[in-house]
């Protein structure tokens, strides 16, 4: 029941801030399935990693979104730069994850909390 409890909270999490990002469409959707599809597995085989299936699913649609999308989510600490670059999830591996600009060294928000960074 844990992994389960996990899973479904990662996946909310996600998805608030894919809705905070304003793209939360029917296709992006799909890949938060598929990220959590893939971590149930991942989880199963290591269940002492159930802490960290936030960030890594995170992670797992970021990496799906770039490929067909672009970037996400866009930095909102580093707007005047010029070069928009996105968030990276910290730690890559670890409970409690946050998005983070890399380029400043700040955490930017918890992820599934995008939303307050973003207004």
């Amino acid at each position: 029941m844990e992994l389960e409890q996990a899973l479904h909270a990662a996946r909310a999490l996600v998805l608030a801030d894919l809705v905070a990002g304003d793209v939360a469409e029917a296709d992006v959707v799909s890949l938060v399935e598929d990220a959590v599809a893939h971590r149930r597995w991942w989880v199963e085989q290591w269940p002492e990693g159930v802490s960290y299936v936030v960030g890594l699913i995170a992670q797992d649609v970021q990496d799906a979104l770039l490929e067909r999308h672009g970037r996400w989510p866009l930095c909102p600490v580093c707007t005047d730069s010029g070069d928009p670059h996105a968030l990276e999830v910290e730690p890559e591996l670890g409970p409690d994850p946050h998005w983070a600009c890399a380029k400043q060294a700040v955490l930017v928000a918890r992820v599934g909390s995008l939303g307050t960074a973003l207004r």
